[in-house]
């Protein structure tokens, strides 16, 4: 049986309400005359918090609405291994906070600059190497407070993992990039720092890497992370002591493998992550293609680099932007163009007419005017 999908009116209605005393903070108030105002004036919004993600998405239009003011985190509870931030929340506080207690956002996410947010880091739903291992930032809301365009607060979840039935808003927001409102506030669930981590190198063509990225993935191994590039094959393994030890021996003694020097390692997974790694320097544009795992090498003109297993693949690219998406989309996959001078050819791959119908419903219920960076992830939202 099919499981029956909630009308947008239903998976709003089920927010609660926040209550009124939260708008007697300077901060939210301002937002919330500026939101009410533009939805009146059905003026469009860029919602923008430290911008160092302009670059990702469809092209930003309307007036900057900007959410810094909107800083500084609620509440942590190590022992519960929660968080709590503001949307215009700097991620580099969050994350030095974190650090202090050994505790970190698994899913690794990009910063791409000194100014990301912890908005902008749900907005952007993007996640680094641990991806494929911990999880991505959907799998880490707990809970957000969203504005929506008449200035009302509405919460969804909570600050607790559960396991019962209900709309999952908060989820939808990862990766909505700001197309439902300003995300005031979210919580997150974080985990410690693992007792022990150790890279490793070994040569292995692009063919022979995909194979054994997706052997090692049905065994008990601690990978946290790989990547395969230009005939290089990283292994990232984190986890308890004794269990990373091991691994190094066994990729050593059977792959010829080379440990790296854990600063050079550090560098590198940061590269990959931050794209300061030389692959991703480049005129050509910078192609993301979410596959599974198991699928064959594409056969594009440039440059390649493997994360996640296999199933992400990143190209710098001048290959036409159909046949990328066809290549995708033929083994059951979608393609991102990530970064480009021209984005004519659209950046996300098409949705289904479904697909897209839900995307229109939620969007009519929480911003009916279609104020909210309006375009930003799929034309006509």
């Amino acid at each position: 049986m099919q499981p029956t999908v909630p009308s947008a009116a239903e998976a709003a209605a089920s927010a609660a309400p926040v209550a009124d005393g939260r708008i007697a903070d300077p901060a939210l108030r301002a937002l919330r005359d500026c939101v009410r105002a533009a939805d009146t004036d059905r003026i469009r919004l860029r919602l923008r918090g430290g911008g160092t993600k302009d670059f990702y998405g469809e092209p930003a239009v309307g007036e900057v609405l900007d959410l810094r003011a909107l800083s500084g985190i609620v509440s942590y509870e190590p022992t519960e291994l929660v968080i709590t931030a503001r949307c215009g929340t700097p991620l580099a506080e969050v994350e030095a906070a974190l650090a202090e207690r050994r505790q970190c956002l698994p899913f690794e996410p990009p910063h791409f600059g000194p100014g990301a947010t912890v908005g902008g880091m749900v907005a952007a739903g993007l996640s680094g190497p641990r991806r494929a291992s911990a999880g991505a930032v959907r799998d880490y809301m707990l809970g957000a407070v969203l504005m929506n365009a008449q200035g009302e607060l509405l919460q969804f979840g909570g600050q607790v993992m559960k396991n019962v039935a209900g709309y999952d808003v908060s989820r939808l927001l990862a990766g909505s990039l700001g197309i439902l409102g300003p995300i005031v506030e979210v919580s997150l669930k974080v985990l410690p720092v693992p007792p022990a981590e150790a890279t490793v190198l070994l040569p292995a063509n692009l063919r022979d890497a995909i194979e054994l990225m997706n052997r090692w993935g049905g065994q008990p191994l601690p990978i946290s992370a790989t990547a395969w590039h230009a005939g290089d094959l990283g292994v990232r393994f984190s986890g308890a002591r004794a269990a990373v030890d091991a691994a190094v021996r066994r990729f050593v003694e059977q792959h010829g493998a080379e440990r790296v020097d854990p600063a050079q390692a550090a560098s590198v997974w940061s590269g990959i992550r931050e794209h300061t790694d030389p692959f991703f320097d480049g005129e050509a544009p910078l192609w993301r293609l979410s596959v599974p795992s198991t699928a064959a090498p594409f056969e594009f003109p440039g440059r390649q680099l493997i994360e996640w297993g296999g199933a992400l693949r990143w190209f710098r690219t001048d290959a036409d932007a159909a046949r990328v998406r066809e290549a995708a989309a033929t083994v059951g996959g979608s393609a991102t163009l990530f970064r480009a001078r021209d984005k004519g050819p659209g950046v996300f791959s098409p949705l289904s007419a479904p697909v897209l119908e839900l995307h229109r419903r939620i969007k009519r219920e929480l911003d009916p005017r279609g104020i909210f960076n309006p375009g930003r992830l799929v034309a006509g939202l």
